[in-house]
């Protein structure tokens, strides 16, 4: 999932972007609230990890703004503030969620999850189509009883296609989902990682819809 984070300290966004890479995360960093709305507005993200305290205003307000016109992306607002007040008031503003620095890496995207499973109307921590069962926490799934495991991008590649399962997914959509801004895209990167994952999950389980995208094949389990 692409994840657009807000954060100024340098150090600690650097940390932080870090950690979500290797919880099977593609975030995408600013460090400015200006910075923040424009990257908002141009859509693309599951979710925002914003910071409160931003040195051209506050992330809360950015947050209630962005309410007010209709946003309902998942936002869980990460700041230095942890009186109950404050949690409130973040709260209030519109936020899905709270965690207070410091924090640990593995609750963070265990939050993340948490609040983009429930944006798209999904109870269950895992997903099943076609016999595999996914497991977004461990990056990892079942079939056939046996366990298969992804690499980074095989893993976003899989998950943006369950997000939409049997529907078309566009190769620019998966291409964004498996890299960032700063990231140059292979010609080819794509087909490789469905390459790879045919040869996991079985030839026939990814669908090429020429001209067009990948969409899984067969029906939920």
């Amino acid at each position: 999932m692409r994840i657009l984070v807000v954060e100024d300290d340098a150090s600690l966004a650097d940390g932080l972007c870090a950690g979500l890479r290797l919880h099977g995360f593609l975030p995408e960093l600013v460090g400015t609230c200006a910075d923040a709305a424009e990257a908002w507005a141009q859509g693309g993200f599951s979710a925002v990890v914003l910071d409160v305290m931003l040195p051209d205003g506050s992330g809360a307000d950015l947050l209630a703004a962005m309410r007010a016109r209709g946003d309902r992306l998942p936002v869980l607002l990460l700041t230095a503030l942890d009186q109950v007040g404050d949690r409130i008031a973040g709260l209030d503003a519109g936020a899905d969620d709270y965690l207070a620095k410091p924090f640990d890496l593995g609750e963070l995207g265990a939050r993340l999850r948490a609040i983009t499973r429930r944006a798209q109307g999904q109870a269950s921590p895992t997903i099943s189509w076609n016999g595999l069962e996914f497991d977004p926490a461990r990056m990892a799934g079942r079939i056939r009883d046996e366990d298969v495991h992804f690499s980074r991008r095989e893993f976003a590649l899989m998950q943006a296609l369950l997000e939409r399962p049997g529907a078309v997914v566009t190769k620019d959509r998966l291409e964004e989902r498996l890299y960032g801004w700063q990231d140059g895209v292979e010609s080819n990167t794509v087909e490789v990682h469905v390459h790879k994952l045919r040869a996991k999950l079985g030839a026939r389980y990814i669908e090429t819809v020429r001209g067009v995208g990948y969409r899984l094949s067969g029906g939920g389990s």
